[in-house]
Parts: C-alpha cells; structure tokens; sequence
C-alpha cells in the first residue's frame, strides 16, 4: 500500500511531504511514475512531495496517515534506510571518496602518470558515473565494487591493476543498451589509459575486462573472475539491499512498459540462475553464492506470481 504523510516538512518555500510503500520499492516506484513524481524526487525510501501534489496524490490512491504511522510502516516493511546510513553512503560522501582514491592510483600503476591529466580524467569518469539518469549503474555501484574487489584481493584474489582499472570504466557508459555499453565503455577505457600513457598490453586488456563484465557466467582469466565476482556481489545483499537494487534496475528501464520487463527480467534470472555457479573465486563463492541464489530465486518467484511490476 501507499502511504503519504501531512505535508509538514519546511524547504525550498513550501511544506513536504513523504510518499512510501509499506510493501516494496518496486510498488513505490510504480505510483511515483504513474503520477509523474521525478526521479530525483527518491531519497532512499521515500519520495519527498511538494504540499501543491498532496491532493492530487491522495486522490490516486495513496492512504493519508500521520507521520508516525508512516514511519512505524516503513521500519515495519524492512524498507527504512536509517538517518547514518544516508549519511555514510550520500553523493557527496561518495564523491568525496572516490576522488580520493582515483588520486592515490598511480601509485599503483606500471607506468609514470601526468597529475593533471589524471585529475582530468578522473573528473570526467567521476561525471559520467553521476548522470542524472542512472538508478543503479551510479557512484555508489562504483564504490561497491572497488570495495569487493579489497575484500577478494585481501583473500588472496588480486586481479591487478587490470581489473582494478576495467572497475572504474566497466559502466562509465551507460544508456539502457546490454552489450553496446558494455563495448562504448571499453573503447572509452583504451583511449583515456592510452592518452594517459599506459601501454598497449594494459589498456587492451581493461578493455577485454569491460567488454566481458556484458557475460559474467563465462570469464576469461584470473582477472576476469575477480572482476566478475566483484560486480556481482551485490547480488548477495541483505533481503532489503537486493530489494533496493532490483527496485533501481527496474527504475533505470522505465521506458519499458510492465509486461516487456517482466519477461525480460524473468529471462536475465533464469539465465543467472542456471549458471552452474555465479561466482568464480573461491571466497566469492563462499561469501556470496547461496545468498545470492536465495535472492534471486525469490525475485524470480515474485515476478511469476505476480508480485513485481
């Protein structure tokens, strides 16, 4: 159910309001867009509403209640993102994270690097990866896979700089288009590395990392596999955390009508779920296998019966 509270919060000239579900962010979602609410409108786990939409949202089927109730809903659904939590994963904080460690990699790197080249560049990857469109493809993906790939390579599944280069690029592109992504990013990974002086041998093969991100179930190298496992971590959340994130894939493909995704989701769980194992480093497996199945499984149950859309 969706639920909406007295517009009573003050900003930018006017009172707000907060728009949730107490069933699920996918159900949220599909309100914010059958009334026109913006994306950008979504703080974590509620949309914030100005008071001139309050009736007009009331009068397509969201339930009034006091805030109490709301949030007394929300932390009751498992939806509830915590005040410190916000904090510690904003935008902001992000940035301010990811630009730090774009500035410590050379240190890492087989060749010299000029600083303000590399500050350049680092700019505009960290630009492309804040687009206003993107849902779940954003900084914070970013961030999570370069902190899968400390944990892998703490466990002795070091990919090198290779992988951690094809990290940083792997959806520097992005648009909605499975597989020419995929292929605009590694382009985009070679000529940026090779502009920055890096060697032929390195910069092709980030672009064969990136390129084989597209195809997770079938990775070529060491390198590969910890690439691979690291962006696929996410699957093996909490129940809450995959709900966000299958909530943001579906947000990033509005554009698609309900019954073209359900198919099309259906068919990328299938496909995952076939796969004899979805991660190929042994700790990956260990960590992370059967919490990812157990994920997945109960999504794609979801969508058979119904539940989803």
């Amino acid at each position: 159910m969706i639920l909406i509270d007295p517009p009573a919060w003050p900003a930018y000239g006017t009172t707000w309001s907060h728009l949730v579900s107490d069933t699920s962010l996918e159900e949220l979602h599909a309100f914010a867009r059958s009334v026109g609410l913006p994306a950008r409108a979504f703080d974590h786990d509620h949309y914030d509403v100005p008071s001139d939409r309050y009736d007009a949202l009331v009068a397509a089927g969201a339930r009034p209640v006091a805030a109490r109730e709301l949030l007394a809903a929300l932390r009751e659904s498992g939806l509830r993102v915590a005040a410190r939590d916000k904090a510690r994963v904003g935008p902001a904080r992000r940035l301010q994270e990811l630009t730090q460690r774009w500035s410590r990699l050379p240190a890492q790197l087989p060749w010299d690097v000029p600083a303000e080249a590399w500050s350049s560049a680092g700019t505009d990857l960290l630009d492309r990866w804040s687009e206003p469109h993107r849902h779940y493809h954003t900084t914070a993906h970013l961030l999570d896979v370069l902190h899968a790939l400390e944990l892998l390579a703490q466990e002795q599944h070091d990919g090198g700089p290779a992988a951690v280069m094809a990290a940083w690029f792997h959806d520097a592109v992005y648009a909605g288009r499975p597989g020419s992504d995929e292929a605009d990013s590694a382009d985009l990974a070679i000529g940026t590395l090779s502009a920055l002086g890096a060697r032929r041998p390195l910069t092709e093969r980030v672009g064969e990392l990136v390129l084989g991100t597209a195809t997770p179930g079938d990775p070529d190298g060491a390198d590969a596999a910890v690439l691979n496992d690291a962006d696929l971590a996410v699957l093996a959340g909490t129940p809450q955390r995959y709900q966000r994130y299958a909530a943001a894939i579906r947000a990033e493909y509005a554009h698609v009508g309900d019954e073209d995704f359900r198919s099309g989701r259906l068919a990328v769980l299938e496909r995952l779920l076939g796969l004899p194992a979805l991660y190929h480093t042994t700790s990956a497996r260990r960590r992370w296998e059967a919490r990812a199945r157990e994920n997945l499984e109960r999504e794609r149950r979801q969508w058979l019966r119904g539940e989803r859309g």
